[in-house]
């Protein structure tokens, strides 16, 4: 397992740092992002 970071998709903050199974598919998480105060949708970053 590896630990990769997720941004906001509306802002684009970097929020959150999840551990990872190495599959090619990319992780979308539905996460609180403390600059848009809502809960939006988080994908993985490169």
């Amino acid at each position: 397992m590896r630990k990769v970071p997720l941004n906001c998709e509306k802002c684009g903050a970097r929020n959150y740092t999840v551990p990872k199974k190495d599959t090619d598919e990319r992780l979308e998480l539905k996460k609180f992002c403390k600059t848009c105060n809502t809960h939006t949708l988080h994908k993985e970053s490169i």
